[in-house]
């Protein structure tokens, strides 16, 4: 194994690592103490600076009750889970049954339609559409899926994205995605020398059709 390969599977361990220890709702310090490290040592695991011996990738599999092979497969631990002790639950699910209704509404008359009319194609009562969209009552996810269906919307746009539920499931999308890639992609990606690749592939990728035609011309020009 070279020493580029060792990087990568210390990058990727550490993702591992911190992916479990999130699953099962511990601390780094919590961690460190079970397999009798300091906190600063354990961080570095996560953030790949450093990569743990068999025994404590062993210890550490113990005390979170996982199966060892997790450090070797592509599939991330916490997808079905959420660390959300920190989190005032009952406060967070109000304002975003808030947001939901105002989201309702703005598409609602994105689309042109009634609450009457919505109420004919749904069969749900105007009233209760009305504290739907004032965020007054909860919307049950077949309900909302029905409405939405009637305006030609997805569901998908009402995901939480800015919330703290919403910037944890982005960053397991994004984990999951990196986890995905080839070995040889996830090396190019946290190799340091090809980070100016990546970003100028970034702003390519903004770039509509006929500027990028500009630029693929420009490109001959200079080469030939």
């Amino acid at each position: 194994m070279t020493n580029a390969q060792i990087t990568i599977r210390e990058k990727k361990l550490g993702l591992l690592i911190r992916d479990a220890r999130l699953s099962e709702r511990r601390s780094i310090k919590e961690c460190a103490d079970a397999i009798g490290i300091k906190p600063g040592l354990f961080r570095a695991y996560e953030e790949g600076r450093r990569a743990p011996s068999l025994p404590e990738l062993e210890t550490l599999v113990y005390y979170l009750k996982l199966p060892i092979s997790q450090f070797w497969g592509r599939q991330t631990k916490s997808d079905s889970n959420s660390p959300m002790d920190e989190l005032d639950t009952a406060r967070l699910i109000s304002l975003r049954q808030r947001m939901i209704g105002a989201l309702l509404r703005q598409e609602r008359n994105n689309v042109n339609m009634s609450t009457r009319h919505l109420a004919n194609e749904t069969g749900i009562p105007s009233a209760r559409l009305n504290a739907y969209e004032l965020g007054e009552r909860p919307i049950p996810v077949p309900e909302l899926e029905l409405i939405l269906n009637v305006m030609g919307s997805r569901i998908e746009t009402f995901f939480d994205q800015s919330g703290p539920v919403g910037q944890w499931m982005n960053g397991q999308r994004a984990l999951q995605k990196f986890m995905d890639l080839s070995d040889e992609m996830q090396d190019f990606v946290c190799q340091p020398v090809n980070r100016p690749y990546i970003e100028l592939a970034m702003k390519l990728s903004d770039m509509s059709k006929e500027k990028l035609r500009s630029v693929a011309e420009g490109l001959l020009d200079i080469t030939l």
